[in-house]
């Protein structure tokens, strides 16, 4: 979980700041669509295609910790090549092809560990923790080696900062390369997993078909519909904070470890949420955690509040993920057979890393579009739009959903 997550944490938060960036700043001057494209339809691409490539491989022909060394091992070498190029369309095409090798992980990581442990609730948070730890240490350690100097403690987020060194934000493609670096020690590592066999008795040989079954559940439905809402707005976030933190003066340098402010507050709530799941229960749970998007885009929007206000909300990361995310993986996993818990894992995903980026990376674009006006980017009308859609969301979730796990249990 360390290295699935740092491999990711190293170059997402800085990446859409150095896309976006004018070729005279160093950056490559890609527009809003562009970026869009590149970080959010390339990753779609990668997450539909998940259930077919290691939902079905992983669930009925090789074990999960092999596909998982390959695919991760390959896509470092196709970020490090990626970290060199200039041209969007060479960008697009790389990321998809990353996109595909990676996405998948993400679910493989998850329904490894589960495959390992007896109590989903208590046991994955704890484990998951390392991932956000992991997530942290990568976006702190890069720009403290390789965009600062002379660092010294603050009491502002990001608490550690120094001199920014020349050209900066060009320095900002290298965390692709510090990624591939990552991904390939992660691996080597994933031969020391435990080992994790596919189902091959099964009655089912199409894991992802029947994994498409859960869908006669209510509950599931409902959570799936939220989920795509709140995966739009989740990819925005990604898409937009990294220029919107330079844009109200917080250096290129400080972005990544600015975001890991969320990921500080995802160690609490990860660490808390087997507690909370047992005393309020999956609806509650996760209602919280769209709230939580809800009142992080509200503050965004408010152009009045303080610079470290709108850093520090961040915080509400914490909640987003992991109550809504973490929780939503685990109330999947509970629901699905035993055979195929796998592609259950990546049929969700569909929808959370699939569906979700496409449409945030359009939306991102066309909000952007709407909000500039003679080349100024109104980020409060954005901000509150992309708000008022989680507040939609919490809503219509807290509404409709009917936690199932008895039923099922039951049959």
């Amino acid at each position: 979980m360390f290295l699935q997550y740092a491999l990711w944490g190293a170059w997402l938060p800085v990446t859409a700041r150095y896309l976006s960036a004018s070729v005279a700043e160093g950056g490559l001057g890609f527009t809003g669509s562009q970026i869009g494209m590149t970080l959010g339809l390339a990753g779609s691409i990668g997450a539909v295609m998940a259930p077919f490539i290691a939902g079905q491989i992983a669930d009925r022909y090789f074990s999960t910790e092999r596909i998982l060394a390959f695919l991760v091992t390959a896509g470092g070498v196709v970020k490090w090549i990626t970290s060199y190029q200039t041209e969007y369309s060479a960008w697009l095409v790389l990321s998809i092809i990353y996109s595909v090798l990676y996405m998948p992980t993400l679910a493989l990581s998850n329904s490894i560990t589960f495959a390992h442990i007896d109590n989903q609730e208590n046991d994955f948070p704890k484990i998951r923790i390392w991932g956000t730890i992991g997530w942290i240490v990568a976006s702190w350690i890069f720009p403290m080696i390789w965009l600062q100097t002379n660092l010294n403690f603050q009491w502002m987020p990001p608490f550690i900062v120094g001199a920014e060194v020349p050209n900066v934000t060009s320095r900002l493609a290298d965390a692709l390369k510090f990624s591939g670096l990552i991904s390939i020690t992660y691996g080597a590592f994933c031969f020391l997993l435990p080992h994790t066999p596919p189902k091959k008795d099964a009655t089912e040989k199409l894991a992802f078909k029947k994994a498409f079954g859960l869908f006669r559940f209510s509950s599931f439905t409902t959570l799936v519909i939220a989920s795509l809402a709140v995966s739009v707005i989740h990819q925005i976030y990604f898409l937009q904070t990294g220029p919107f933190l330079s844009h109200i003066g917080i250096l290129d340098s400080q972005i990544g470890p600015a975001m890991t402010i969320g990921q500080f507050a995802e160690i609490l709530t990860m660490a808390y949420l087997g507690f909370f799941l047992k005393r309020l229960g999956f609806k509650k749970v996760i209602t919280i955690g769209v709230a939580a998007y809800f009142m992080r885009y509200a503050i965004f929007g408010t152009e009045s509040f303080p610079v470290w206000v709108m850093v520090a909300s961040q915080a509400f990361h914490g909640f987003c993920y992991a109550f809504f995310f973490a929780a939503a993986f685990i109330y999947v996993d509970k629901l699905a057979d035993e055979d195929v818990r796998h592609s259950a894992q990546t049929v969700f995903g569909i929808i959370i890393l699939g569906g979700g980026p496409v449409i945030g990376g359009w939306l991102s674009g066309y909000l952007q579009n709407m909000y500039t006006v003679e080349n100024i980017f109104n980020y409060s009308n954005f901000w509150y739009t992309v708000s008022a859609i989680g507040l939609a969301t919490m809503v219509f979730f807290y509404a409709l959903f009917r936690e199932q796990l008895v039923q099922r249990e039951s049959q």
